[in-house]
């Protein structure tokens, strides 16, 4: 039932920003506008997937070529289609809501996360599963928001409710330096296939130096962990704790996409953990599966502009896995 509600339906997108609005900016400033209407996007998702069911909001709601996992990457609105729901007289009931939320500079990229809860059927009084999703949202031709990839974790049911998201009392001023609006469009496959590269580079340093070093370096100060059976992670140092000391983390990355203004985009690709025997050698494979990065391209004063992972997310496939 998990790994069911874990691949089927998960959405949203998300940022790091928690910090409650007390003025509301302008809302001539694109950005700030163009978050909103995200934000605005998933609540009507999520809405819609209480009044009509999950599978009409995910059709309505899926780019094209938006990709689920079944539990490999598949395109997502073919897979609907191709799958049809049995007849049944009950009607399952996803909720969820965003608690976090980004977008590029330029408002052509963004993501939406957040808590989600599963009911057998509507009429339930209790969930019977949680978690928590990562969405990635782009804007059309027609101005509207479509998520183009959409994942997330299962865990036990929270302490307590996470609060929703509101826009942070900072938006304005961090969004105001270095222009805000739509950039002209442009090349982008360059920067895709540098952020290609960055992955490889990622993979190859923590098979070399260990997941943790790694992921000191490549990991942006406030990136966010999501693993199975937890909460996520928030902040450099608890993901880094949260990571294996000593077995192999490497991953191939599959496809890769950047915002217009190329300073956000994401990544999913396979991965494989292992561990080695007391002589260093590779023995036994732990696991393996999918896993999805949202990237940030960060200033350092000493580097310049870097990639950076502000959310790592693993998804383990059984080395048999069977399609639901």
């Amino acid at each position: 039932m998990k790994k069911f509600i874990c691949l089927l339906l998960v959405f949203g997108f998300v940022t790091l920003c928690f910090a409650q609005n007390t003025r509301t900016p302008p809302a001539s400033r694109y950005n700030t506008s163009a978050l909103q209407s995200i934000v605005d996007t998933e609540r009507a998702f999520a809405k819609m997937s209480e009044d009509q069911g999950i599978r009409p909001a995910f059709m309505a709601f899926i780019a094209d070529d938006g990709i689920l996992f079944r539990p490999t990457p598949v395109k997502g609105k073919q897979w609907m289609t191709e799958h049809p729901v049995s007849p049944s007289e009950k009607r399952p009931l996803l909720t969820w809501y965003p608690t976090a939320a980004d977008i590029s500079r330029d408002g052509d990229m963004g993501y939406t996360t957040g808590p989600w809860e599963y009911k057998a059927d509507i009429h339930d009084a209790k969930a019977v599963a949680w978690g928590n999703f990562l969405t990635v949202w782009k804007r059309q031709q027609d101005k509207s928001w479509k998520f183009v990839i959409d994942l997330g974790i299962s865990h036990p049911q929270p302490d307590q409710a996470a609060t929703p998201w509101q826009l942070p009392n900072n938006y304005y001023e961090m969004k105001s330096v270095g222009g805000i609006g739509p950039s002209p469009i442009r090349d982008i496959k360059p920067d895709i296939n540098a952020l290609l590269a960055r992955e490889r580079e990622f993979s190859a340093a923590s098979a070399a130096r260990g997941p943790q070093k790694a992921f000191e370096e490549y990991a942006a100060g406030e990136v966010r962990l999501f693993r199975n059976g937890q909460p996520p992670i928030a902040g450099k140092a608890d993901a880094v704790a949260a990571l294996p000391a000593s077995a192999v983390w490497m991953w191939e990355p599959v496809f890769a996409d950047v915002s217009q203004s190329g300073d956000l985009g994401y990544s999913y690709g396979t991965y494989q953990l292992t561990k080695r025997d007391a002589t260093l050698k590779t023995t036994e494979k732990v696991e393996s599966g999918n896993y999805y990065r949202i990237w940030k391209r960060k200033y350092d004063i000493l580097q310049g502009a870097r990639w950076k992972v502000v959310t790592d997310l693993l998804d383990p496939v059984p080395a048999d896995p069977k399609h639901n």
